[in-house]
């Protein structure tokens, strides 16, 4: 496994930069790109945003070219993701060029972080939206159509976009994205989302409940329900997360927390797979894990990122948990669900960290044995607390050498894992054709694992029960036998 593969998990590298398109309303005028860079919250909310401006006249276009509004949808969690925009912003505006009547907006993230810069000091974009203000996009399009630049990046304390139906855009009809939650009151020191999308709300459950339902009649097969900390996910009638302690009585009572979530959505569609994206060590409690044994429907697989396997990293990276409390969560997720799957999310070369650390992080991971894991080396980003407080002193040969250690540690677990899956009958839901072969499926079990078979007469979007024959060091390779009884 590369580190780019390993990334991939998260930050699709294949989907950065895709543009979507959705099914054209012949009512419609005016024509809207867009491209979409970063993490699953990203894509997701590029549907929302499309699924707005179809009402406002626009269909979608992958021509640039002949474009009337083109919208770059951005990241800020990493270095790449930003150059890449930028050299996008110089694409446009050659064309733009040529074609005087077209606008150039930037969304999400990095607009919030660099509103300024661009609309007034580079003058390279007509409209700046954060990622709390696409339902204000037809107010602002009315501006930019009048001449004048437009921003609204104010962070809000209470929009969820419950009540907007994303269109499904570049998506294999079977798996779809649920987003649950928004912004995130964590203030890891590394990180800059909680300044660009703001303090934690949860959307209403039964909005939840009403998209699920939609996407099963629709034929979509799996959900992951999203969010930047699915954990700390709670409903109380509306309001921040840190504000619950000022409900009332009632409210409280009849509060929906993550694992009550899980259930209501496992109940209403028996037969949908739940997957669910990201889990903070120390949001995860036992009812979650509880809730997951107990429900057939709800994949064996955490994504658990830990940073990092030092108490003092863990600490200067202000994450609210010890390394002894991780491995305790781990002990507990693998006494309910033995054959639960793990990954991880690490950094390396964060300030300050020494050889003792990097060895800490080394045997937590073999501790774990993770499935499989996104590994990085520390980068500043602007904006952080990490940036403003700490100095990035680790040289760029040792995080270089210490990511090595850690890739290669990863790839020795991901094997051993893989090869547990051999020789088992797994159920897997075939998502399309595989990546090599067009004679074979892909698809995934329960633990995320990818596993390739030959086609025979199955379907995309059919659960299979899959004979695992062998395994490469990320893909399990096997033959179906039968429907499995999901089908």
């Amino acid at each position: 496994m590369t580190k780019d593969e390993t990334v991939e998990k998260i930050i699709d590298e294949s989907q950065q930069g895709s543009t979507l398109a959705i099914e054209k309303n012949a009512k419609n005028t005016r024509k809207l790109y867009i491209e979409s860079y970063g993490c699953q919250m990203n894509f997701s909310d590029s549907e929302i945003v499309a699924s707005i401006l179809a009402k406002e006249g626009f269909n979608t276009t992958q021509e640039l070219e002949e474009a009337d509004l083109v919208l770059v949808n951005t990241c800020s969690i990493r270095e790449k993701a930003e150059q890449t925009v930028r050299k996008r912003l110089e694409k446009f505006n050659a064309v733009k060029r040529t074609n005087p009547g077209m606008k150039v907006g930037v969304l999400g993230c990095m607009a919030e972080r660099l509103k300024s810069k661009f609309l007034e000091e580079e003058k390279i974009v007509d409209m700046v939206v954060g990622p709390d203000a696409y339902k204000d996009l037809p107010n602002l399009i009315q501006e930019i159509d009048e001449g004048r630049n437009a921003v609204n990046v104010i962070l809000s304390k209470d929009e969820t976009y419950g009540d907007v139906a994303p269109v499904r855009l570049n998506s294999n009809g079977v798996s779809a994205f649920v987003s649950i939650t928004r912004g995130c009151d964590n203030m890891c020191t590394f990180c800059v989302v909680p300044f660009t999308r703001g303090r934690e709300r949860s959307r209403d459950p039964q909005s939840i409940l009403e998209e699920v339902n939609d996407l099963w009649e629709r034929g979509f097969r799996e959900i992951t329900l999203l969010g930047q900390n699915v954990d700390s996910y709670l409903w109380y009638g509306g309001g921040l997360k840190k504000d619950f302690d000022k409900a009332s009585e009632m409210q409280k009572a009849t509060s929906v927390n993550f694992a009550k979530l899980l259930e209501l959505v496992a109940l209403a569609q028996p037969k949908m797979r739940i997957r669910f994206s990201t889990s903070n060590p120390q949001d995860m409690t036992l009812d979650v894990i509880e809730a997951m044994a107990k429900y057939e429907n709800i994949c064996k697989y955490i994504h658990l990122p830990v940073q990092s396997g030092s108490n003092r990293i863990l600490q200067a990276m202000n994450r609210l948990h010890t390394r002894e409390e991780y491995f305790e969560l781990i002990d507990n997720i693998k006494n309910i669900i033995p054959d639960c799957a793990i990954s991880q999310d690490m950094i390396t070369g964060f300030p300050t960290e020494t050889e003792e650390d990097h060895q800490d992080t080394l045997s937590l991971m073999e501790y774990v044995k993770y499935d499989f894991g996104f590994m990085f080396a520390y980068s500043e980003r602007p904006g952080t607390l990490a940036e403003r407080k700490m100095e990035d002193d680790i040289p760029e040969a040792i995080k270089k050498r210490r990511l090595t250690e850690i890739i290669e540690l990863q790839q020795k677990h991901s094997h051993y894992r893989t090869q547990q899956h051999v020789g088992k009958i797994e159920e897997v839901l075939i998502e399309g054709p595989s990546k090599k072969s067009d004679a074979h499926w892909m698809g995934r079990n329960s633990q995320n694992t990818v596993v390739v078979f030959p086609k025979e007469n199955y379907q995309v979007g059919d659960f299979v029960n899959v004979q695992i024959n062998d395994c490469t060091s990320a893909t399990l390779l096997g033959e179906a036998l039968e429907y499995s009884k999901n089908n």
